[in-house]
């Protein structure tokens, strides 16, 4: 817990740099209030590092594409000159982003996981798949991780403004 409320420190006063004033100086300590309850509900001390980045990822401003990206680098294993995700990663990545929603009351079913990992799989005929794969059923948005785009698009309309006036 300790390594992450160090990373967390670092990855806000970074933040508080670039965008003085906009920053909580509580930021640090609230994200991991937030990653505590999602991914520490029995209460161990532990957290894992691969579901705390995976949720920060998810929470980030970044695009959808830089997002996925990202999640394959972490949960995709190096074989030879190309990474590769499992079927048994992607269960954890999306087990562990279904901790997104649950916090709020919205959690999917360990089937929901199940059946979007056979989807993705669906087709392939071995155990693991190549980035180009992957981002390609992320873009298909599926059912499981509807709520991520579905946030990203709330989050981008908000930038917009409009000099149209309302009466």
């Amino acid at each position: 817990m300790l390594q992450i409320s160090r990373m967390l420190t670092k990855l806000f006063q970074r933040a508080r740099l670039e965008k003085p004033g906009q920053v909580d100086p509580r930021a640090a300590e609230f994200t991991l209030s937030l990653l505590i309850a999602m991914y520490d509900r029995s209460g161990t001390g532990f957290v894992k590092i691969r579901s705390a980045a995976a949720a920060l990822i998810a929470l980030s401003g970044d695009t959808l594409l830089a997002k996925y990206r990202a999640f394959f680098q972490f949960y995709a294993v190096p074989d030879g000159k190309v990474a590769l995700i499992t079927c048994s990663a992607l269960r954890s990545l999306l087990t562990d982003l279904n901790q997104i929603p649950a916090i709020v009351g919205e959690s999917c079913t360990l089937s929901c996981v199940e059946t979007a990992t056979h989807d993705c799989f669906h087709g392939v005929l071995t155990s693991t798949i190549v980035e180009e794969k992957f981002l390609s059923w992320l873009r298909s948005e599926p059912a499981v991780l509807l709520w991520l785009p579905t946030c990203y698009r709330l989050s981008a309309t908000e930038m917009v403004s409009h000099r149209a006036r309302c009466r």
